[in-house]
């Protein structure tokens, strides 16, 4: 037994791979017999528990109160702080309610972030089988210490990171952990020091799942150390970059601050020293300058039209997490995606078969058996080529793997390149009950990695044994002699088949070689000499994890959108570049693998990146790094993904965008968005709609502005000529609540303009208020003050009083942003034709509500009272209406100029 001893620090950064199991033993001081119990309790004492570390949290009042750090925000507090110093408290309250709505729903989202490391600490393995004292025994994988012997078996989650010191038939599925589609073959034997974490093939790693064969291995890192440890520290390590959305409402929100403060300052100053005004007057009309000028409903307006886009992805099958993700897609200048699961079905599947009379492509994918064989277009039926069935019935056989239906879909249990056999047998319309009954399995020498084959002894009709046997064809092919051809036996053409190997594997299959012999007396046991010589082969077989096929078409969709699609996969060039050049991703030769991105500087990477398409065998660093150096040149990055190994890039990305169907949790609750058919092309439905919400936002925009920049034109105005404040803060309050909750609510359900797919991506840099829009809500806010105030001093040369000009100036623009919201449901089409007068049924209801809304304000006695109304004729009601027909006019006038000049670009 191993006397209690102290490791060095230095293992944790070990290259175990790299020394053989004597040398790995010896490192960490143990041997085959196991710890003893005494030396165990040590090691733990001094490694700690084998679970992942949770990390430092931020407390719940910290975390709350954080919600609040947003310009806007602020603005708001202004807004409420105003409202109440005015003694206007039912404004007050509301302004509080929406700034309490939104901290409340950024800190349940902020919540539900986290949980992406509690997915990552719930994936380790609960129990391991150890050697303690020379014994077998059943611990808490949680008591696991570097120098533990493990015992590894079928079924068995892999509880610590472990040095393979003996293997039998070992297969391990890691694609959660590499992204490699198929479960990999492992051995105990050393690899290079500098080899990726996929080609690794004598270590085991914590979380991953042991598919077949037996193994044992010694624990060389727990808890954080391992490489799931290390992927769920760097996720949170990574900070979560603020949108572009929100980045740009930020510096919109600095700006409006900053002008209405000086405005109003401007203003109150400008008054004292005209002595025209009181104190009390000119402060108050300071402050319903200010009042005007913020824009208090727009942050409201805001999460509602995130909201609405987050319901209609739902619809087409795209879950939000977080509603600012909304817009970000809209942003999106390159789309980062995994392989595995996403581009591809993660369903093996047979696409080829060679024979010595064929050469045969298989349709249909996935587990389900519904395909048939054509060789160049024309269909083949079996009875037309029925000596392919041994071919079939060997794959069939020769095999421990098996398919049933639930829920009207196919279910695989155990090995998937073994399932593509037996859904190409059953493609072939054999049973795979009545073919176990006609040949009954009496020996196997199962799979190794040593001698990377399978055989099988089944007794067959008459008297006659037979042995199938499936493989490597580099190692099947050196065991035959002979090959089928049309039912009979003839010598193997080695160049024939080296050839059919070569083209299939340069389109990225994985090839098997089948072969049979036949044994005369009923045999009872099958010994390796027995297949070493006098095979038969009976064809090659092509399988590969196929792309979907809508995904093809998605990825064209995004190239005319102006996005970039790069694939990072942990899978082989070779297999990469094909199913690249299949989807339309890269030029189908160049790819960049994990090895060369290591030797890369931040610079050398940001120039790769910007030209290489596909990159293979990457680990969870390098997805990390090249979507930081993408970043790092400007664009707005969405990463998809499904594994654990994309957490931190999926965390780290503009938006992360994980798979539902089969996806770990991890990557569910680091993503911002779950695509819940796990297909794709749903991101491009998503980006059209977040280009849509973010088009939306910016009509909204100029819609709310003029509205703002009117009143407080109109009070500035009447401020400089010394005369009645032509509207009072409770009816700019009126003016503003009534056209935020209705008429600007309404852009909100605006459909996608025509073209939205075809424009390249916005620039991430540029302001939310282009040159074009901040020219148009200039142009409409003199129109606004034109108006308002011409009416104003229309009715006071007339002799009318102030409270009758007051109510003319507040129906003005009520009246005005009623006709300007046609003009901005396109911010440059034309608004005078079916479709723009129309075509959104909420702009109907939202005026419909607003007029009578607005009758009540003029006519209703207690309306009248607290608002300070009078009722208007006519008349009165004649020149409100020229002026928004003028208004509609002059900015439809605008929009033919602007489209005259060439610019189609708002």
């Amino acid at each position: 037994m191993i006397k209690r001893v102290q490791l060095s620090e230095s293992i944790k950064n070990w290259a175990w791979h790299s020394d053989s199991p004597q040398e790995v033993l010896a490192i960490l001081k143990t041997d085959h017999a196991g710890l003893s119990r005494e030396e165990a309790a040590h090691r733990l004492e001094s490694y700690g528990p084998n679970r992942l570390k949770p990390p430092q949290q931020r407390s719940v009042v910290v975390r709350f109160l954080s919600q609040f750090h947003n310009v806007l925000i602020y603005v708001l507090l202004v807004a409420s702080a105003i409202t109440a110093f005015l003694g206007h408290w039912v404004d007050t309250s509301v302004i509080l309610g929406v700034v309490v709505i939104n901290a409340v729903i950024g800190f349940i989202q902020e919540g539900k972030a986290e949980k992406a490391l509690d997915a990552i600490r719930q994936m380790l393995s609960l129990n391991a089988v150890v050697l303690r004292d020379g014994k077998r025994k059943q611990i808490p994988a949680e008591k696991l210490v570097p120098g533990d012997i493990v015992l590894l078996q079928s079924g068995d989650k892999v509880p610590a990171d472990l040095r393979l010191l003996y293997c039998k038939n070992l297969r391990i599925e890691e694609a959660a952990l590499t992204g490699e589609s198929e479960a990999v073959d492992k051995s105990f034997e050393a690899v290079a020091k500098l080899a990726a974490i996929g080609d690794r093939f004598c270590m085991a790693y914590s979380s991953t799942l042991v598919v077949y064969g037996q193994g044992t291995g010694v624990v060389v890192a727990t808890s954080n150390d391992t490489e799931i440890g290390r992927i769920s520290m760097m996720l949170a390590q990574v900070d979560k970059l603020i949108t572009p959305l929100m980045h740009q409402m930020a510096i919109l929100g600095r700006w409006l601050t900053v002008v209405i403060l000086i405005l109003a300052s401007s203003i109150f100053i400008y008054g004292l020293l005209l002595d025209s005004y009181s104190l009390d007057e000119i402060f108050l009309a300071a402050i319903s300058i200010a009042i005007a000028a913020i824009p208090e409903g727009l942050p409201a307006i805001m999460t509602i039209t995130l909201a609405l886009g987050v319901q209609s992805m739902a619809r087409r099958n795209a879950i939000v997490r977080r509603l600012p993700a909304v817009e970000t897609l809209g942003a999106v200048t390159v789309i980062c995606t995994d392989k595995t699961g996403t581009l591809t079905r993660n369903e093996m599947t047979v696409q080829r078969v060679i024979t010595a009379d064929y050469l045969l492509e298989v349709s249909g994918v996935g587990y389900a058996p519904e395909g048939a064989l054509s060789q160049n277009g024309k269909e083949y039926l079996m009875d037309d080529c029925a000596g392919m069935l041994d071919l079939f019935r060997a794959g069939l056989l020769c095999n421990d793997a098996s398919l049933h239906q639930h829920d009207n879909e196919w279910v695989l249990e155990g090995d998937p390149t073994e399932g593509a056999l037996v859904t190409l047998a059953m493609k072939a319309k054999l049973d795979p009950v009545i073919e176990c009954e006609s040949y009954p399995r009496i020996d196997v020498i199962p799979f190794e990695s040593a001698h990377r084959l399978m055989a099988t002894l089944h007794h067959g009709k008459g008297e006659q044994s037979v042995v199938f046997v499936k493989g490597a064809p580099e190692e099947v092919l050196a065991m035959c002699n002979y090959q089928r051809s049309f039912n009979e036996n003839h010598p193997l053409d080695l160049d024939y088949w080296h050839a059919g190997l070569q083209e299939a594997t340069a389109s990225g299959q994985r090839m098997l070689a089948i072969a049979v012999k036949l044994i005369g007396a009923k045999q009872q046991s099958l010994e390796f000499s027995d297949i070493e010589t006098g095979l038969t082969l009976l064809g090659l077989i092509g399988i590969i994890d196929p792309p979907r096929e809508e995904v093809i078409v998605a990825v064209n969709q995004c190239h005319s959108a102006g996005i970039r699609v790069k694939m990072i996969t942990g899978d082989h060039r070779v297999t990469a570049c094909a199913i690249g050049a299949k989807l339309g991703i890269g030029d189908g030769q160049t790819v960049m693998s994990g090895a060369e991105l290591d030797h890369m500087n931040s610079a050398q990477l940001r120039e790769a990146v910007s030209k290489v398409d596909i990159f293979a065998r990457a680990s969870p660093e390098h997805k990390l790094r090249l979507v930081t150096a993408l970043q790092d040149d400007g664009e707005i990055v969405a990463m998809t993904g499904d594994g654990v190994n994309d957490a931190p890039a999926l965390k780290r990305a503009n938006i992360g965008v994980a798979m539902g169907q089969k996806g770990t949790e991890v990557a569910k609750e680091a993503a911002e968005m779950v695509l819940t058919d796990d297909n794709f092309a749903s991101i491009t439905h998503a980006v059209e709609e977040g280009r849509t919400v973010y088009d939306n936002i910016r009509k909204t925009l100029v819609y709310i502005l003029p509205t703002g920049g009117g009143e407080a034109g109109i009070m500035i105005l009447a401020i400089f000529l010394g005369m009645a404040l032509p509207i009072t803060p409770i009816q700019i309050l009126w003016v503003n609540m009534v056209t935020t909750v209705t008429l600007a609510l309404s852009l909100s359900f605006e459909r996608p303009e025509k073209g939205v797919m075809q424009r390249p991506p916005r620039d991430p840099s540029a302001s939310m208020l282009s040159g074009f829009l901040v020219w148009r809500i200039a142009f409409v806010t003199i129109l606004m003050v034109g108006g308002g105030f011409g009416l104003f001093l229309w009715e006071m040369l007339d002799g009318g009083s102030v409270e009758l000009g007051r109510t003319i100036v507040v129906n003005t623009l009520v009246m005005g942003e009623i006709v300007y919201l046609f003009n901005c449901r396109y911010l440059l089409a034309p608004a005078f034709s079916r479709e723009g007068l129309f075509g959104n049924h909420y702009v109907l209801l939202a005026i419909s509500l607003l007029l009578i809304t607005q009758l009540l304000f003029t006519y209703a006695p207690i309306m009248q009272q607290i608002f300070g109304t009078v009722a208007l004729d006519a008349v009165m009601w004649g020149r409100i209406f020229a002026f928004s027909l003028f208004l509609f006019v002059a900015v439809e006038v605008e929009k033919y100029l602007i489209r005259c000049s060439g610019f189609s670009n708002p």
